[in-house]
């Protein structure tokens, strides 16, 4: 999706849900790492993650573009457009927009080093090294070994 596909995709929500034009500009923003959307008050655009398309599918993009048009027509009527103003809270529950943008999906961190009690045998995975020397297990205070290395 392109950019002018974004705004005539906008521009058809606001005039749907909202019942009111929205006469700026919307662009995608690879920027954005924390949010779905950031809506400026300066110069009225829109920002979207793109994020939001490609992992998260079209419905939940309308959903944060419903959320940013909250804040846009709110500020545009001087109604109060944050998050805490009651009737930001009113507009997002009757247009269905997202609450929150998901959120971005987690890196598992990778098991590089298994430790072992000698005593009790609990098993401590760790990404990074230990020196087993100054640390004991936690349950019987037994020493710890290296059982696995892995590269």
């Amino acid at each position: 999706m392109t950019d002018e596909e974004l705004t005539a995709l906008i521009k058809k929500i606001s005039l749907k849900v909202f019942h009111r034009p929205f006469n700026h500009r919307a662009n995608f923003n690879a920027r954005l790492k924390t949010t779905g959307g950031r809506y400026h008050l300066l110069d009225h655009h829109i920002d979207i993650n793109p994020k939001i398309l490609t992992e998260y599918g079209r419905q939940t993009l309308i959903g944060v573009i419903k959320h940013e048009l909250c804040h846009y027509h709110l500020h545009l009527l001087g109604l109060g457009y944050q998050h805490k103003n009651q009737a930001f809270k009113q507009l997002l529950r009757q247009t269905g927009g997202l609450r929150y943008a998901p959120g971005a999906p987690s890196k598992k961190a990778v098991c590089k080093y298994l430790y072992q009690c000698q005593y009790c045998g609990q098993v401590y995975p760790r990404v990074r090294r230990v020196d087993i020397t100054r640390y004991v297990c936690s349950k019987c205070h037994g020493p710890l070994t290296l059982v696995k290395k892995i590269n």
